[in-house]
């Protein structure tokens, strides 16, 4: 009897075996054709964010520029609304 039981465990645990490995020469298969050759999506992908990265590698510089110059504009702009809430004041408007 304990033989049968031995045996019938032994079976569960091969065919559980050969479920996994054959779910996983199946998830290889997918991840592969993902991501293992050079026209792979993955690869497509990495090389479509590569040249994203290429083409904006420039854009820090100039943001700081326009950074900058923002800062400036509305240190102006400030100075500007001042002088038209004093002349608004000096006629006799609201503020």
């Amino acid at each position: 009897m304990i033989v049968g039981w031995t045996l019938l465990a032994a079976l569960g645990v091969a065919t559980l075996a050969a479920v996994l490995i054959g779910y996983l020469v199946a998830l290889v298969g997918v991840l592969d054709r993902l991501g293992g050759q050079p026209t792979s999506l993955l690869a497509r992908i990495r090389m479509g964010v590569r040249a994203i990265e290429v083409e904006t590698g420039h854009l820090p510089l100039h943001v700081e520029r326009l950074n900058a110059g923002a800062a400036a504009l509305r240190h102006e702009l400030q100075a500007v609304a001042a002088a038209l809430a004093a002349a608004a004041h000096a006629v006799g408007g609201r503020r």
